[in-house]
């Protein structure tokens, strides 16, 4: 039996449910290592994949005997079928983030429900702690991400724009081993970079500027995560000392990234360090999970409340923006362990400056 089912199931006996319907992609790409459009039905006794035509032979192909489960064409199931899978099930769990109000009043017609159950991200919960597989997935696609940043080190010029930088990170992954992007890149120069997710434009790199690159490959289904702000050209003074400043709060956060830790003492240090160094402030997450979806729990942020277990993988990303003028952003994505952390992003964060 497929391992991550066999977890599912002891967890949905812990939380009294008979039965779940999974429609989350990448709670089924987990499960089952599909990447299908379909809906996964799970009780104790067996599991169901509904998917259409499109689908059916690369998930006949992907499935395992392991996996036990039935694959059904949404055309071919009969009414009948749908009625009868949750008939011996009382609570029947279903994903209240994913699915509209409308879809929520279909299930429950469609399996004659007497009541479903919202489930409270239970699989990703499940998903938090990371396998020697997946570890291996995201250390590879870690990988491919510094191997990227250590060409475009090389290839950024001046005039270029910053379309053009996004492209060559798109090729680069896809040319070198990547699934694709597991995000939409972020290139921001000059004073788009005081936007935290600002998309490519066509504005051309100036001496000067700075550059902030925050991109992730995704390997086997599992992303990477990583930011770099790198200078064109000699840096102002300020922008030194605020660099500076933001790396070495960056460290000291990878430093208290361990086993056992509290993601709200850890933001809420780098919110307080941030307020006495010049009053600035954390207008995002400090950091978040990354594995089949590169933003997975536990968040780390000072509105949360997570205790950090080793074999987690999760980022650390303090930035800092002056609206209009510029800003910055330091990211890794780091493998939690006992004593310490692992960062699995190894691309230099010392002040670089391309001529």
């Amino acid at each position: 039996m497929n391992s991550r089912i066999i977890k599912l199931r002891e967890a949905m006996r812990q939380n009294a449910l008979d039965g779940m319907i999974v429609t989350n992609p990448c709670n089924i790409r987990y499960l089952i290592s599909v990447n299908a459009e379909g809906t996964l039905l799970i009780t104790d006794k067996e599991n169901i994949f509904i998917t259409d035509a499109r689908y059916i032979e690369e998930v006949q192909a992907k499935v395992t005997i392991e996996d036990e489960i039935s694959i059904y064409d949404l055309v071919g199931i009969r009414e009948q079928e749908y009625i009868t899978f949750f008939e011996d099930c009382d609570r029947v769990g279903f994903e209240e983030n994913d699915i509209s109000y409308a879809k929520y009043v279909k299930y429950k017609a469609r399996y004659r429900l007497r009541d479903m159950i919202e489930t409270d991200n239970l699989i990703e919960k499940i998903r938090m702690i990371k396998g020697e597989d997946e570890i291996a997935n995201i250390r590879k696609a870690c990988e491919i991400t510094d191997k990227c940043f250590t060409h475009l080190v090389n290839f950024i010029k001046p005039n270029m724009t910053e379309r053009e930088i996004a492209f060559e990170i798109h090729k680069f992954f896809m040319e070198n081993g990547a699934d694709g992007l597991a995000f939409d890149t972020v290139v921001a120069s000059g004073e788009n970079s005081s936007k935290p997710h600002a998309v490519p434009t066509d504005r051309r790199i100036k001496a000067c500027d700075i550059i902030t690159i925050d991109m992730g490959a995704t390997y086997n289904g599992y992303a990477s995560d990583m930011t770099r702000t790198i200078f064109m050209g000699s840096p102002s003074e300020e922008m030194k000392v605020m660099y500076n400043f933001l790396l070495a709060c960056q460290k000291r956060v990878t430093g208290k990234i361990r086993d056992g830790a509290s993601t709200k003492e850890i933001s809420q240090g780098v919110v307080k360090e941030f307020d006495i160094a010049g009053n600035y402030t954390l207008i995002h997450a400090l950091g978040h999970g990354v594995g089949v979806d590169v933003h997975e729990i536990p968040v780390i942020s000072d509105r949360s409340d997570y205790i950090l277990k080793q074999d987690m993988v999760v980022t650390n990303e303090p930035g800092i923006y002056i609206t209009g003028k510029y800003g910055m952003r330091i990211e890794d994505t780091i493998l939690v362990n006992k004593l310490s952390s692992e960062v699995l992003t190894k691309s230099s964060k010392e002040l670089i400056v391309i001529k």
